[in-house]
């Protein structure tokens, strides 16, 4: 590992110029991308292949299934096993799994029961691979770059989303199999690039025997214990609710006006422009804001955002006012990630990161549905109306909570303890 002049040495050289994170930042952005552009050829493979948007819908749902199944054991998984290995493993595995669709498309072999198990492998690989890249991050970069770090790593998330549609979609348009090309070569990238880092991933193992449930439990009891932690995570899972619940908004709308369907892929591009600038802008809100302040902004924000949705029907100031949402949404994700990563300890990140993503995955889920049920019975602004009111409630929630009010200063002791443990390792 890195001694103390190297950290110190390290921490006035800009994360661009530093290669290990230039190395896992860029790796990580190839297979977010990669995975992107792949799952967006699922659905279209099947539909153009078959006909059936029921056995794309099935693609879709194995995609998607490793949020809910996976999460909590690939937490305990990052915290047990190295985590360089495991991300090279997983890289290793997607190329394997885009490699086997691209092959069977090639030769004119379109199987639904392959493509489910061939989207479920990814997710489930995807799922560990990126625990262990945020669970490793701070041992690649120093603590007073953490911030910045994550920043760029929100940033890069949203844009491989908003590159990735296109590049699948377009790429399929010139060859049904080439979108699952572009994977396997984005993955065999990450790979690469992950082989390439010098710094290790965790702090040294500890010898000792463990069992896969009690790990997952420490996990989950450590998170319960963070009061602040706890109930802004819940709060924002709430959001979460309500966000995917708007996501068929824009569709809905530019249908009864007859407009194209691209146009759907606008809205959505300028909205994730949106979520990019706030992660970029995280960093600097984060030095200025304590993150209780963000929260209760944030949602104050939210609140008044999301009910404007009933009153337009304009693509443009659809795309605006979804920007807004996504940009708070971008900064109060990194400064939140910032704020998890320093507080759990090296040999919990994993299990931690995971019990928040399986609460903020299994939300998306609901919301969709919900918000499908919403717009069918209510048209698009009775749902933007009555989802606004829900958002209103969260936010005056937020506003009241005294925990959140507190926010940072309300932990427990043994949070305490890893505050004050990290605060003499600085002064060191």
């Amino acid at each position: 590992m890195a001694d103390a002049g190297d950290t110190k040495k390290q921490a006035g050289v800009p994360l661009r110029r530093q290669r290990d994170f230039v190395l896992l930042w860029s790796g990580a952005g190839l297979t977010l991308l990669g995975a992107r552009a792949g799952s967006v050829a699922y659905p279209l493979l099947l539909i153009w292949s078959t006909g059936s948007a029921s056995a794309a819908a099935v693609a879709g749902f194995a995609a998607q299934l490793p949020q809910l199944l996976v999460q909590l054991p690939a937490g305990a998984l990052v915290d047990r096993w190295d985590r360089r290995r495991l991300m090279i493993g997983c890289s290793a595995g997607c190329a394997v799994s885009a490699t086997s669709v691209l092959v069977a498309v090639a030769c004119g072999q379109v199987w639904l029961a392959h493509l489910a198990v061939a989207a479920f492998v990814e997710g489930s690989l995807m799922v560990c691979y990126r625990l262990a890249e945020r669970a490793g991050l701070r041992h690649v970069v120093p603590p007073g770059q953490l911030t910045a770090a994550l920043a760029g790593n929100e940033a890069r998330g949203r844009a491989a989303g908003i590159i990735g549609q296109p590049v699948g979609s377009g790429t399929f348009t010139l060859a049904r199999w080439a979108p699952f090309g572009v994977a396997a070569v984005a993955h065999m990238c990450a790979l690469v690039a992950v082989l390439l880092i010098r710094k290790p991933f965790q702090d040294e193992p500890v010898d000792r025997p463990r069992r896969f449930v009690p790990e997952i439990a420490e996990g989950v009891r450590w998170l319960w214990r963070q009061v602040f932690l706890r109930q802004t995570t819940l709060l924002i899972s709430g959001s979460n609710v309500i966000f995917q619940a708007l996501t068929l908004l824009p569709a809905l709308v530019l249908y009864e006006e007859g407009a194209s369907a691209a146009t759907v892929g606008v809205i959505a591009a300028v909205s994730g422009v949106g979520g990019a600038c706030g992660a970029l802008c995280g960093g600097w809100f984060a030095r200025r804001f304590r993150l209780s302040a963000m929260v209760r902004l944030g949602f104050a924000g939210w609140a008044l955002l999301v009910p404007c949705l009933a009153l337009t029907r304009s693509p443009l100031v659809l795309g605006m006012l979804l920007a807004g949402v996504n940009f708070a949404g971008g900064a109060i994700n990194v400064a939140g990630g910032v704020y998890q990563v320093r507080i759990t300890p090296d040999a919990l990140q994993g299990r931690v990161n995971s019990v928040l993503q399986l609460i903020g995955s299994g939300a998306n889920s609901l919301g969709v549905l919900a918000g499908g049920l919403l717009l069918d019975a209510s048209g698009a602004a009775g749902t933007a109306l009555g989802l606004g009111a829900a958002m209103a409630l969260l936010a005056l929630t937020a506003a009241l909570s005294p925990t959140v009010r507190r926010g940072e200063t309300a932990v427990g002791p043994f949070e305490k303890s890893v505050c004050h443990h990290e605060s003499t390792m600085k002064k060191e």
